[in-house]
């Protein structure tokens, strides 16, 4: 009798151990950089679970995925990204395609050819909106019984960024058609959003170094408009544009790019540390 007991008591217990194990409620989001983490972080709020293919500190244009993200890319509720920014989750994506998957490129708006140009687009706070809105939508299919949550969050992020575009307006009015001279060109779209002209020191690609003759008519610019700052990034070498800075007796200052998470704050703060650096260094009326 005993050892009948003994097996009622093992049988259940058996059967607990092998159960399967509870699975999350979240939402799984896969983002491929900073800024769409950013985007899914505060329209998904506390239902979903966010995780950036790119490290903190990491150069998202050089990007190589483990084959443990790869399966982690095609078992993702949602994946945002933005194509041909990043050629390993282009791949990824194609051999293991996502139920569901936003393109924040054409999410924005903006014509797929102009990416090879510069793919800094969520440097214009107001190409972030439509974003939010595209991830909204399909939270809400993969989440339904917080479709409506989602919804608001999206419209409380379009607010912030359209408050964020107000501050950059009025804080650069009179700047019209200012020299922004950077290290690479990689403010394209905040300096056409604000009328500014940039010149990079080198072209898109960080790792591509300007050559001496570029140096040459650098110089010359910040001479003929009376350039008093140069900027470089965060997540780059500022070795040449100080030694052009010293040679032509102006200030260098710091803008981010937002292609890596910010030591402090977020995307919000940190794009008005970048407005409160063109400020202080452009030369307006």
């Amino acid at each position: 009798m005993r050892a009948a007991v003994a097996g009622l008591v093992v049988l259940p217990l058996a059967l607990a151990a092998c159960a399967a194990p509870e699975q999350s409620d979240e939402v799984s989001v896969l983002t491929a950089f900073y800024p769409l983490q950013f985007v899914a972080e505060r329209v998904g709020g506390e239902q979903v679970e966010v995780t950036s293919l790119t490290p903190p500190g990491a150069d998202p244009h050089s990007l190589e995925l483990a084959p443990s993200q790869v399966v982690e890319l095609g078992e993702a509720d949602v994946v945002l990204y933005t194509s041909g920014l990043q050629a390993a989750v282009d791949d990824a994506i194609d051999s293991q395609p996502p139920q569901r998957v936003i393109d924040a490129w054409q999410a924005a708006g903006i014509e797929a050819d102009l990416l090879t140009e510069d793919p800094h687009f969520w440097l214009d706070p107001t190409l972030l909106a439509p974003v939010g809105e595209a991830v909204a939508e399909e939270l809400g299919a993969a989440d339904p019984d917080h479709a409506e949550e989602y919804i608001a969050r999206a419209e409380e992020l379009t607010t912030e960024l359209e408050g964020l575009d107000a501050s950059f307006a009025d804080g650069l009015d009179g700047c019209g058609g200012a020299m922004l001279v950077t290290a690479h060109e990689a403010f394209g779209y905040l300096a056409d959003r604000y009328d500014l002209r940039q010149e990079g020191i080198a072209g898109v690609d960080p790792e591509v170094e300007a050559s001496p003759s570029r140096m040459r008519e650098v110089a010359a610019l910040v001479e003929e408009y009376g350039v008093q700052t140069l900027y470089f990034e965060t997540i780059t070498a500022p070795d040449v544009t100080v030694a052009l800075a010293e040679e032509a007796g102006v200030e260098t200052a710091v803008l981010d790019p937002l292609e890596s998470p910010p030591d402090d704050g977020d995307y919000l703060s940190t794009m008005q540390a970048n407005l409160d650096a063109l400020k202080n260094g452009l030369v307006c009326e």
